[in-house]
C-alpha cells in the first residue's frame, strides 16, 4: 500500500470487543489519533493524510492509526466499559496488538483525557501526548452537582428530524468547514429504517463516560505523566478554559519541561476538522521534540 492511503482494519481487543481502526503507512515514527466523546475517527482524516504523506527526509511520512473507541463509529458496542480508564486500556491494547511501538498519541476533547490516562497508566507505550482542546475536562470543576451535569450535558433528543434536516443543521453550524469534515461529523449519527436519526453512541453510554469524568478528575493523573506534551486549546484565552489549561501545564512537567501551549484563537472545539493542516504541523513538531528528548536521555 502506498503511503498516504488509509485502510480500515478490525483489531480484536478482547473476546468481547473489536475496534475499527484506520491505518496510514509511513516510514517515520507513528501517531495514534483518538476522537472525543460521541465522535469518531473520521474527524481526524485530513490531518492523518497530511502526517502520512510527503518525503520522510523533510520530516513527513509518518505512520498513523485512527481509532473508533468502543460504542463509537464502526466499533463494537459492548454493554459496559464506558469510562476514561477503560478507553485508555482499549487504546493501549490497540498499540500493543498492532505493534505500534511508542507512538505520539493525540486526543481531542474527551480523547485528550484518554491520552492523559493512557500516558499515566502505560508510559512504556507512549512517546508523547497532544491534548487537542481536551485533556483538562473536569466537570466537577465546572458544575456544582451531578444533577447539573445531567441537566447541561445530556445529549439532546433528535426527535423526528430526518437525515436531510440534520445534515442541513450540521452544515449551517459549520459554514467554513470542508465537505469531508461535514461528512465525518454526520458519521456520528445513524439513519434508522423509519428515516429518523439517532446518535451512534447510546445515551446511557454517553452518560456513563460523563460520570467517569465527574467521579475521577483527570487533573489527578497529570503528575504520573512522564512524556513530553503539547496543549492545543481552542477559543478565547480567558475564564475557566484558561485556568484549566494553565493547571494542566503546571501538572504535566514530570517529563522535565513545561508543556508547549499553542492556542487556536477563535477556533471550533473540533479544531482537528477545522484546521487539519495547521494541527498536523504542530503534531509533527511534537514528534520531533519527543525524538530529540529521547535521544538526549539515551546519550
Amino acid at each position: 500500500m502506498q503511503s498516504g492511503t488509509a485502510r480500515s482494519e478490525t483489531v480484536r481487543v478482547s473476546a468481547q470487543l473489536n475496534l475499527r481502526v484506520l491505518r496510514w503507512d509511513g516510514a517515520l515514527p507513528g501517531f495514534v489519533l483518538v476522537h472525543g466523546l460521541a465522535s469518531n475517527a473520521l474527524l481526524w482524516r485530513a490531518g492523518a493524510e497530511m502526517l502520512s504523506q510527503g518525503d520522510p527526509r523533510a520530516g513527513w511520512g509518518h505512520a498513523v492509526t485512527e481509532i473508533d473507541l468502543r460504542g463509537h463509529g464502526e466499533s463494537d458496542v459492548p454493554a459496559s466499559g464506558y469510562d476514561t480508564a477503560t478507553a485508555a486500556g482499549d487504546v493501549a491494547a490497540v498499540i500493543a496488538t498492532l505493534g505500534l511501538g511508542r507512538p505520539v498519541v493525540a486526543g481531542q476533547s474527551w480523547g485528550g483525557n484518554v491520552a492523559v490516562e493512557l500516558a499515566a497508566t502505560f508510559p512504556h507505550l507512549v512517546a508523547a501526548i497532544a491534548l487537542v482542546d481536551g485533556g483538562w475536562i473536569c466537570p466537577s470543576d465546572t458544575f456544582a452537582s451531578w444533577a447539573e451535569v445531567l441537566q447541561k450535558l445530556t445529549p439532546p433528543d433528535l426527535g423526528d428530524r430526518s437525515w436531510p434536516e440534520v445534515s442541513a443543521m450540521v452544515q449551517a453550524s459549520h459554514p467554513d468547514w470542508a465537505v469531508w469534515a461535514i461528512e465525518a461529523t454526520l458519521a456520528n449519527l445513524r439513519e434508522l429504517p423509519d428515516g429518523s436519526v439517532r446518535a451512534r453512541l447510546a445515551r446511557e453510554h454517553h452518560l456513563s463516560i460523563l460520570r467517569s469524568m465527574w467521579d475521577h478528575s483527570i487533573a489527578d493523573r497529570y503528575s504520573a505523566v512522564a512524556v513530553p506534551s503539547l496543549l492545543v486549546p481552542a477559543g478565547s484565552r480567558a475564564g475557566a478554559k484558561l485556568a484549566a489549561v494553565e493547571q494542566a501545564a503546571r501538572g504535566l512537567t514530570r517529563a522535565g519541561s513545561r508543556p508547549e501551549i499553542r492556542w487556536y484563537d477563535g477556533a471550533d472545539h473540533d479544531l482537528h476538522a477545522q484546521h487539519p493542516g495547521r494541527l498536523a504541523g504542530d503534531l509533527r513538531s511534537l514528534a520531533q521534540r519527543a525524538q530529540v528528548m529521547a535521544a538526549g536521555a539515551e546519550a
